[in-house]
Order: C-alpha cells, then sequence, then structure tokens
C-alpha cells in the first residue's frame, strides 16, 4: 500500500511534465503573387535550378546536376552565409519544383541555458519548399510553400532561433523573392 501511494503522485507529476513538455511545432509558409505575365515566362525565369539570380539575397549559385531529381545547390548569400539544398522533384510540365534545405552556414554563435549555440543563416530546421507557376488569364500566379521547423528542436528557444525568428526569416525571403520575380518578369 506505500509503494501504491508513493507511486500514484510520481507518476503524475510526470504524466503532468511531460503533458507541459513543448517541443517545436512544424511551421508552415505559403506566399502567392499575381504577376502580369505569361506564365511560361515567369516559369523561364525561375525553372532552371542552378539559377537563383531572381531572389534578392543570393550572391552566387554552384550546382551540380541541372534540373534532375537529386541536383544539389550551394546558394552563397550576399552576407557571406551559404545555404546548400537539394533537388527532390523538379516538373516543367506542371511549371513547378520540390527542395530541401539539407546544410546551412552559421550566422552567429550565442550562448543560451548555458550552452554555446549555432544559430543558422536561415533559422530553421527540416526545411521543405515547392515553388509553383501557374496560368491565370493572360498573367500567371506564383505560389511558394515551405513546411520548417524552428532551428533551436529543443524546449526554451532562444529568440534568434524560436519560431517567430523563423517563420519572419522565411516570410521575408518569400516576399522579397516573388517581388523580385514579379519586377523581372514584367519588365
Amino acid at each position: 500500500m506505500k509503494k501504491t501511494t508513493f507511486l500514484v503522485p510520481v507518476m503524475l507529476c510526470l504524466v503532468a511534465a511531460t503533458a507541459n513538455a513543448h517541443g517545436p511545432v512544424r511551421q508552415k509558409a505559403n506566399e502567392s503573387i499575381k504577376i502580369n505575365a505569361p506564365a511560361e515566362k515567369v516559369w523561364g525565369i525561375i525553372k532552371n535550378y542552378n539559377d537563383m539570380s531572381w531572389l534578392p539575397a543570393v550572391a552566387s549559385v554552384s550546382a551540380k546536376g541541372g534540373n534532375e531529381d537529386g541536383a544539389v545547390r550551394v546558394l552563397t548569400l550576399k552576407d557571406g552565409g551559404t545555404i546548400t539544398e537539394e533537388l527532390k522533384k523538379h516538373d516543367d510540365t506542371k511549371m513547378a519544383y520540390f527542395y530541401k534545405i539539407t546544410e546551412m552556414s552559421t550566422k552567429a554563435t550565442i550562448t543560451h541555458a548555458g550552452q554555446e549555440e549555432k544559430v543558422p543563416v536561415l533559422p530553421v530546421d527540416n526545411y521543405t519548399a515547392d515553388i509553383q507557376v501557374k496560368a491565370d488569364g493572360s498573367g500567371s500566379t506564383v505560389t511558394w510553400k515551405a513546411g520548417y521547423y524552428r532551428a533551436y528542436m529543443n524546449n526554451n528557444p532562444p529568440v534568434e532561433m524560436n519560431e517567430e525568428a523563423a517563420n519572419a526569416s522565411v516570410e521575408k525571403v518569400f516576399k522579397t523573392g516573388l517581388a523580385n520575380l514579379k519586377a523581372l518578369a514584367e519588365k
């Protein structure tokens, strides 16, 4: 009886602690833009997986594999960071491709909870995305979607690697990229 009296409160505490523990939640980004240019013209700007000249934050790209599944590109950002991405699927017919970030350089090192933590150039983890162009009347609509986790996978993330930082960073990349794509396509 004494063991049961002791074990029940201990078990309840463990269940409560587990219920209150909160790891990262998968985040989603979804941005679209209407462009006053035919879909084929817009697709022509973005379809080459090796060419990210339309994305303002990218200074250069080195790539292997062209538009073939498994192709790898390394984006060198204007601030000097790098992001390595793998092409998962490219579909000219659907004017779309799907890719995944496989590696990133470190933007900063911070101390959090007594540990040194590396902050990646994009504060996300397990990031996958797709971009698609669709005809929309005489123009087109481009939709860019991503799913990802915050960069800090443990509980109590630092502000540099929490959900808000991840969402703000991805939204900025998407919005500036799509706005620049629109400007290029409508020239």
